[in-house]
């Protein structure tokens, strides 16, 4: 079951929602906020993976709501204004669900929800990332390491080309497998299956030498 809560001024999308999650079966909703500030308390005192979310709210909006939140709360924004798309995917939300939101569109963002939750947990083979306005599959698998490049992260792979998307390393370590995928620089995550040589301060992946940041550690193999 997936944690979650849902946040938005509207009582009437916040009974919409309370409806749903009950008729998926798949969603364990465990608050409705009208209040942004007390549903930034509530996530502080419990375990939550996932947040609907509206984003114009009287106190704070969404948008800036989600910069408040750990970066492992994967977030579906619920909103009537179609605007704001851009600024969500941005923001790494799963999904943008525009208002009145029919519930098979309701359990397409459910679905990408556990494929998120899953591939963190070494559960699932492929991820799902935005990159060039689209929704890529990518088999995790295939990825060789992936680098930071100031607001944006390179995913570098065995036989394609690297796909450049709009993330932090520390959100896609989030949603990668804990046992494959490790940090080992503030600038790169490397796939452990895919080391070759390692170093007493850097790693090889086939011919390309990545190095280990000094607060970083590596267990190989």
């Amino acid at each position: 079951m997936i944690n979650a809560i849902a946040i938005d001024d509207e009582p009437l999308a916040l009974k919409i929602i309370e409806t749903f999650c009950e008729k998926s079966n798949e969603v364990n909703l465990l608050g409705c906020f009208s209040n942004a500030k007390i549903a930034m308390d509530f996530l502080k005192q419990n375990n939550i993976d996932l947040i609907f979310l509206d984003i114009n709210m009287p106190d704070i909006n969404g948008i800036d709501f989600v910069k408040l939140i750990p970066e492992d709360t994967f977030v579906v924004f619920t909103t009537a204004y179609e605007q704001y798309a851009l600024q969500g995917y941005n923001l790494h939300a799963i999904d943008y669900l525009l208002k009145p939101i029919p519930f098979n569109r309701f359990e397409l963002a459910i679905n990408k929800v556990k494929i998120y939750i899953d591939g963190s947990k070494g559960k699932t083979k492929f991820i799902t990332i935005r990159a060039d306005y689209s929704d890529i599959k990518i088999e995790i698998d295939s990825v060789l390491f992936i680098e930071g490049l100031d607001d944006y992260i390179k995913f570098n792979f065995k036989n394609n080309k690297p796909i450049v998307a709009r993330y932090t390393l520390k959100y896609i370590l989030n949603i990668l497998p804990k046992n494959q995928f490790v940090r080992v620089h503030k600038s790169f995550i490397i796939n452990k299956k895919e080391v070759t040589k390692l170093k007493s301060k850097s790693v090889f992946i086939n011919e390309t030498e990545i190095p280990i940041g000094t607060k970083y550690n590596i267990e190989y193999p």
